[in-house]
């Protein structure tokens, strides 16, 4: 399957399970990213719409190889670049490179507050905050996983994951 096929399929199964929000009459269409200057955006539409970009870019990202201190997506990304790469080309907030460094930003937030678009945290290589993944909502997150694996969308609620998990932060509505 092509990625562009792939990035289609999840975007299709993101929308279908409310994953980025059900569309109102009240929201204003935004085209290509555009938007009548004259336009205010609301505190709840900037929230809205930038985690929606950074999911997305997220998902475009999906079968990109994982590389250790990988940082293009032509050669590989791993957890903390892929986090940073996401963040930046979609809402334009430069994250710091690593996972422990991205741990100190933003507002903590306990796994059963968590919001699509908060960072996750997770010990996987006996250290806190050693792995980062963007949560997408109803227990599942994006990352970068491991050597020889892909980004791809994973179960918090596994067993890995959940005795791992070290916290979330909440970055949207704190830059």
């Amino acid at each position: 399957m092509s990625r562009r096929s792939l990035f289609l399929s999840l975007l299709g199964a993101a929308c279908s399970c409310g994953l980025l929000g059900p569309a109102h009459a009240s929201e204003t269409l935004r085209l290509d990213g555009l938007r009548p200057l004259d336009t205010p955006i609301s505190l709840v539409e900037r929230y809205t719409n930038a985690t929606q970009d950074v999911i997305l870019e997220g998902l475009k990202l999906v079968g990109v190889r994982y590389k250790m201190g990988g940082n293009s997506s032509e050669t590989g990304l791993d957890c903390s670049s892929f986090v940073q790469t996401v963040f930046k080309e979609s809402i334009g907030t430069y994250l710091p490179r690593t996972a422990r460094e991205q741990s100190q930003l933003g507002e903590h937030v306990d796994l059963n507050q968590l919001k699509p678009g908060d960072l996750v945290f997770f010990n996987t290589m006996r250290r806190a905050f050693s792995h980062v993944g963007i949560y997408l909502g109803d227990n599942h997150f994006l990352h970068a996983p491991r050597a020889g694996a892909e980004i791809r969308v994973e179960n918090m609620n596994s067993g890995y994951w959940l005795t791992r998990f070290n916290g979330g932060r909440r970055l949207i509505d704190a830059r």
